[in-house]
């Protein structure tokens, strides 16, 4: 039946309570029918997910298509079989070093090959990768080295400065440098960058510290291989915001990331080796992981790295490589539409753009899909989740405002808000909850949290939902007070801690304000303190200092009365998210 995918037995009509439900409706635990039956195109991609490691993705296609360009960075490229020789030798290298079963590493690199190579590495290793964002404050990097318990990282030479905090904690640090993979007249601008920003011409090197690629090339030992279960194991940790101010660590398993990368080769028609994708995500992100470094390397993609966006070096990376497929987020494609309008650019290699991280705006992706030819889908996705249970069909005409059906082998409902996990039916708004292979396994040692969120193997999105007839389903709200900017997790407790903390602030709220590019921007709303003076940059620079650039407020606003609060003295943030500024006492922005 190719991709066709068994109805788990525990949902089939007679085998449980749920027998009188229509399964196809409620659970959409298959492809829709506009995939169903079509037999894969290469015999050569995985068959299923079970009983991989994290790795073996890479090492599948090493196998396979050994000579297929895997990654392109900058002028120089590296084929299946010399990735996974690196990432084998990296291992060893990392072995070596006593990074064995269970030690936790921390990769904090922009989209470098690096990033690719340390990752696999670690779980060869048989340890357990930690993501890092080259966004963080120091102080938030430092929390969650703590919290996992981190003693070796590997980083980008230009953040060296954000480990000041956590560099005693640490018996290892790894450098890795944009400059080696700079044509020679860009590298003596690299390094004056590099000093600018660090306050010095050369890093460290000593027992401690150590340039990744230079302990590779001399590392003398082999690869010892260690005995890992993908469905228990943890390989990948990554930070999500707390409700409660305390970050999360999301805890994937090996299995975790494997299938939903086989997932999403099954929603191409088990496309392999014939797609070349755009990898300017960002890896640390949970999207950017699972589709580009873990999904592209089920579908044996070739990937052509870029370390941020930059809309007209994106553009330009395209008209070289000809990427068929874009993974993106609402705002790049309004920033690549913009150019594009005055500038117009051959980029009709493009077959398939999958937006996901924010809702997408159907005229943002109508301009696009005009500007490439390709079909502009949305997607769904929560780093609990590994992140992606939803897309839009990749092989019919759009359907703009929904996020599309749920991938194969997960089962998705829409339940009461309050309680329970009994389906509502379809056109009925409640919360999503999806179960499938994808699904975490815990908060890192936060059994707590972890039972909050999971329920019978169910885990609840915190997201408002329905599902029409067809089986599309459509996110109306959050029930949470989540913000979501350009794909990023921003809670406003964590925001309003910070903000606290200022001079001359007595209290502050922090809320969601809808944007047409980043789907919303955080913005804030503050009381000063009796005889404090309003000084909007103060407050820029205090929270420059401690949060994250995508966790920054956008907007201030000024409040001189109180906030609005319950009778237990919580602000309600719901009444400050209907009201307009004019609305709210003494309001002045």
């Amino acid at each position: 039946m190719g991709d066709v995918l068994p109805v788990p037995h525990a949902l089939v009509p007679g085998s449980n309570t749920d027998d009188s439900v229509d399964v196809r409706d409620v659970f959409a635990a298959r492809l829709p029918a506009a995939i169903q039956g079509r037999q894969p195109t290469h015999p050569a991609a995985i068959e299923r997910y079970e009983g991989l490691p994290a790795f073996g993705l890479v090492r599948h296609a090493a196998d396979v298509i050994p000579h297929r360009v895997a990654v392109i960075y900058g002028e120089r490229s590296w084929t299946y079989e010399e990735l996974n020789y690196d990432i084998v030798r990296c291992a060893a290298m990392f072995q070596a070093y006593g990074i064995g079963p269970g030690d936790r590493v921390a990769v904090l690199l922009p989209n470098v090959p690096e990033f690719i190579v340390t990752a696999n590495a670690v779980w060869r290793a048989g340890g357990v990768t930690v993501a890092l964002s080259p966004l963080m404050a120091a102080e938030e990097i430092d929390k969650l080295v703590d919290q996992t318990g981190c003693k070796v990282i590997v980083t980008l030479d230009m953040l060296a400065h954000l480990l000041a905090p956590c560099q005693a904690k640490l018996d290892h640090t790894f450098y890795v440098s944009i400059r080696e993979h700079l044509p020679a007249f860009k590298q003596i601008g690299y390094l004056w960058m590099r000093q600018q920003r660090l306050g010095m011409w050369s890093l460290p090197a000593d027992h401690a510290h150590h340039w990744l690629r230079e302990e590779i090339a001399n590392t003398q030992r082999e690869w010892k291989p260690v005995p890992i279960n993908p469905h228990t194991d943890p390989a990948y940790i990554l930070p999500t915001g707390g409700t409660t101010g305390v970050p999360k660590a999301v805890t994937l398993s090996h299995e975790n990331m494997v299938a939903n990368a086989w997932q999403q080769l099954l929603w191409t028609r088990r496309r392999f080796a014939e797609d070349t994708m755009l990898a300017v995500l960002p890896f640390f992100h949970s999207y950017g992981m699972s589709a580009m470094v873990m999904g592209g390397a089920a579908m044996g993609a070739t990937l052509v790295l870029h370390h941020r966006f930059n809309v007209r070096q994106v553009i330009s990376l395209m008209v070289q490589h000809r990427p068929t497929v874009l993974h993106a987020v609402p705002a790049m494609l309004a920033a690549m539409n913009e150019r594009l309008d005055d500038y117009p650019a051959d980029l009709k290699s493009v077959n398939w753009v999958i937006s996901g991280g924010a809702p997408l705006d159907a005229d943002i992706a109508e301009t696009f899909a005009s500007h490439c030819g390709g079909l502009v889908v949305e997607g769904f996705g929560l780093s609990e989740a590994s992140p992606v249970t939803h897309v839009g069909d990749l092989y019919a005409e759009p359907c703009y405002g929904t996020i599309g059906f749920p991938l194969p082998e997960t089962q998705c409902r829409i339940v009461d808000e309050h309680g329970g996990l009994d389906d509502l039916g379809c056109g009925v708004v409640g919360e999503m909850v999806v179960r499938g292979p994808q699904v975490m396994l815990g908060y890192w040692r936060d059994a707590e949290r972890t039972q909050a969120a999971i329920e019978d193997g169910w885990l609840r999105t915190g997201d408002l939902a329905s599902r029409d007839r067809s089986g599309r389903y459509t996110i109306v709200g959050r029930k949470k007070d989540l913000i979501i900017t350009s794909g990023f997790n921003v809670y406003p407790v964590e925001v309003e801690a910070v903000l606290q903390t200022a001079d001359g602030v007595a209290e502050a709220a922090v809320v969601g304000q809808p944007d047409e590019l980043r789907g919303e921007v955080v913005k804030a709303i503050v009381v000063l303190k009796p005889g404090a003076t309003w000084d909007e940059n103060v407050l820029r620079e205090h929270c420059k200092m401690h949060l994250s650039k995508h966790k920054q407020p956008r907007v201030y606003e000024q409040c001189q009365g109180e906030l609005p609060k319950n009778f237990l003295g919580k602000v309600i943030r719901r009444k400050l998210r209907e009201s307009e500024s004019e609305n709210l006492p003494g309001a002045s922005s």
